[in-house]
């Protein structure tokens, strides 16, 4: 309990609204068990440990964020390298879990398709993968900052490669670029998402900002 509150309020001093912060514990919620953790298109503030993951590695192929995440201690080890060759870096079963946080609508569709077989492939019990529900246009803030949003995923094609998929952010319409809430008052708008997501979209994911898609191999069991 002590580390939950610790968390929560880690997440709320990063500026995360209440629909967002349920995401974190979420995520933390599907690695219970998950020692070792790789974090795919890692980005730079994505801090693991908080999460209860004992050892992880970040990849990813924008250098400023990767010095960025170096500088803030997120994981264990970096690797600068592109998310489409996983196979370069690591061995079969070489971790607990894989995840990927918003990293595969920034791909083609069959590049998307292709970094799921290898994130399978490495992970030795669960895949964890976070996108938007359906395309979400989204642009460049700089020139080669990989942001752009190339493919949108929905829940029945998640469903249909195996994985558990649930609606996080609330209903869809209340978010833009970044998942960010489009209106003000920003507090009564985050009330809103998180209500939407309670009593709606946490069980519509096919309507919500966002879709959490767990894998768990076979015999390594435990829902979310």
């Amino acid at each position: 309990m002590h580390n939950q509150t610790s968390l929560i309020f880690l997440l709320v001093r990063q500026g995360l609204d209440p629909a967002q912060i349920l995401t974190r514990l979420a995520l933390r919620k599907a690695l219970v068990g998950c020692e070792s953790v790789l974090d795919v298109g890692c980005g730079k503030s994505a801090d693991l440990r908080w999460l209860g993951v004992k050892h992880s590695v970040g990849i990813d192929g924008y250098a400023p964020d990767l010095e960025e995440a170096r500088r803030q201690n997120t994981h264990d080890e970096f690797i600068l390298g592109s998310v489409l060759e996983l196979d370069n870096h690591f061995k079969a079963g070489q971790f607990d879990a894989v995840i990927a946080m918003d990293v595969i609508e920034h791909l083609t569709k069959e590049n998307g398709w292709r970094l799921m077989q290898a994130m399978e492939k490495i992970s030795c019990h669960k895949v964890i993968i976070f996108t938007p529900s359906g395309f979400l246009s989204q642009r460049h803030s700089a020139k080669d900052d990989l942001q752009e949003h190339l493919s949108g995923w929905e829940a029945a094609e998640m469903r249909q490669a195996g994985y558990q998929v649930f609606g996080m952010l609330g209903p869809k319409g209340l978010r833009g670029e970044f998942h960010a809430l489009k209106w003000r008052p920003k507090l009564f708008w985050s009330c809103i998402s998180l209500l939407g997501h309670f009593l709606w979209t946490r069980w519509v994911p096919e309507k919500a900002a966002a879709l959490l898609c767990v894998k768990t191999k076979p015999g390594k069991s435990k829902k979310l």
